[in-house]
């Protein structure tokens, strides 16, 4: 029995490992910057802090870590969309599901809310960017302006 080459590619995305994502601890930002092959700024900020990786490519991702030390939001913009296996973890799942999947659809802005998960993506080729983040876990007094 042969699967559906959109059901095999599902499968294969599902089977990614997470490394730095939405949700982790603030120590896995590192394994992401070296997956990313990208250097890493760091900015202590009033409530959070904002680990910004730019890649060789012209990629840059932004992990926005809690004082308890977890991920609570990220942020892309460059020249590709990133790899949201990769930036969304165990809750790429939960994406996938509740995201439109028609071709129409994923031409234009994307917005999913699903309980405590909101991304948000868009652009065009050459100019994407988008955010992501987990509701539950923002720290107390961040509003969620704060993920771009």
């Amino acid at each position: 029995m042969r699967l559906p080459v959109t059901l095999s590619f599902a499968l294969l995305l599902a089977a990614v490992p997470a490394w730095a994502s939405l949700g982790d601890s603030e120590a896995s930002v590192q394994a992401d910057s070296a997956r990313m092959r990208g250097q890493v700024t760091r900015a202590a900020m009033q409530g959070y802090t904002v680990h910004q990786i730019d890649t060789p490519e012209g990629m840059q991702v932004r992990e926005y870590v809690s004082p308890s030390g977890l991920v609570f939001g990220v942020a892309w913009q460059g020249p590709f969309m990133p790899n949201l296996p990769q930036l969304l973890g165990t809750n790429f799942a939960q994406f996938q599901q509740a995201a439109p999947t028609s071709p129409a659809r994923r031409r234009r802005a994307l917005a999913v809310r699903t309980g405590a998960l909101v991304v948000e993506s868009g652009g065009h080729m050459r100019g994407f960017h988008g955010r992501a983040y987990l509701s539950n876990i923002l720290p107390a007094g961040i509003s969620t302006a704060v993920v771009r």
